[in-house]
């Protein structure tokens, strides 16, 4: 069993009790809510699904048989290597080449029984930081034949659930268990501050495009926004729900939140306004903005990969694997996109535009 995943139950789709319908007969999915918290059904504008950077599909390039369940992958900028982690061990994959695929390093970050959460590359792609059920992040080195360890960074919450990294790649956050996140100087690998407010597990985070504001989702059921040169909290948004997944949009000023319900939720973080989207079926596990920020995907429990519109999450294509997806990610470029799967896999897309 993985953590906080698996202690949801499935759940049917929850929204507004009489469903809207589309011409055609298909059920509304977005609504809009605004200040005064009016629930409105969505007209989406005819530009929603065609323009510049918008994908039309994602067709399957690679299944990457990691052999346990994958519940964290990422993509290096060069789209060469995908990296995925399982119980114990993160697996190195080179992806620019056809055929089958075997890992091409394996890196023993934890004991064999415990699962890694999140590993992330710095942007030049020499370095991988990993953390998991454990209270040790790793760090790698990966410039060198073997990819060795150069250093571990510990902490007194016996879990990381994520890890984000920096702009300019001097600072590491981790989200812990204990709900505080950690904030670690890469450089002298030393804690330099620490963000206390979540009162359950820390579960996902991700930063502003500018770099001066963190934003964090907990078991708390409650999105958090912390000023990174005060050190203060900014916002609080409370959900009836816990809240598994976020990401800041790369280009505006949006923040996706995947919850445990089924709902995908996307705040305006400047005015009292969001978007409440209902496709996946169960809870949604993950979520990652294209770097054009014209579009997110988020995964679930459900089996279903779905990329969205920005902000108003009119639905792009959707893409059905056997069995729940945990993580997923996006390459810079945009071109690739990586799931990881409770089937022991991960499975490598290219996104079709």
């Amino acid at each position: 069993q993985v953590a906080f995943e698996t202690r949801s139950h499935l759940h049917g789709p929850i929204g507004p009790t009489c469903w809207p319908t589309l011409p055609g007969g298909k059920p509304v999915y977005s609504f809009h809510v605004n200040a005064n918290k009016l629930v409105q059904p969505v007209s989406f504008p005819p530009n929603a699904l065609i323009g510049s950077g918008i994908p039309r599909h994602v067709r399957q390039l690679h299944t990457l048989a990691h052999g346990e369940v994958v519940c964290a992958v990422t993509i290096s900028n060069s789209t060469q290597h995908v990296y995925t982690g399982g119980k114990g061990c993160v697996k190195v994959w080179d992806v620019g080449q056809q055929g089958a695929k075997t890992p091409v390093a394996q890196l023993d970050c934890l004991n064999q029984n415990n699962y890694i959460r999140s590993c992330k590359l710095l942007p030049d792609g020499r370095t991988l930081i990993v953390g998991g059920e454990a209270s040790t992040l790793s760090i790698w080195d990966l410039a060198v034949s073997t990819p060795r360890i150069k250093a571990e960074l510990t902490s007194s919450a016996p879990a990381c659930y994520a890890l984000a990294i920096s702009p300019d790649a001097k600072v590491c956050f981790s989200c812990c268990s204990d709900g505080n996140i950690m904030v670690w100087d890469l450089h002298n690998q030393t804690m330099v501050r620490q963000f206390q407010g979540h009162t359950d597990g820390a579960s996902c985070i991700d930063i502003s495009n500018n770099g001066i504001n963190l934003w964090t989702g907990g078991l708390d059921n409650t999105v958090r926004c912390w000023d990174l040169r005060e050190g203060l909290p900014l916002q609080q948004h409370n959900f009836s729900s816990q809240v598994f997944s976020l990401g800041y949009c790369p280009t505006g000023e949006w923040l996706a939140v995947g919850m445990e319900s089924n709902s995908v939720e996307v705040l305006h973080v400047t005015k009292p306004e969001k978007y409440q989207l209902y496709l996946h079926e169960s809870c949604v596990l993950s979520l990652k903005f294209a770097n054009c920020g014209k579009w997110f995907i988020s995964t679930g429990k459900d089996s279903l990969l779905t990329a969205w519109r920005t902000p108003y999450g009119a639905s792009i294509f959707q893409s059905r694997e056997s069995s729940s997806m945990l993580c997923c990610d996006i390459s810079a470029n945009g071109k690739i996109i990586v799931t990881g799967s409770g089937d022991k896999k991960a499975t490598v897309y290219e996104v079709v535009y």
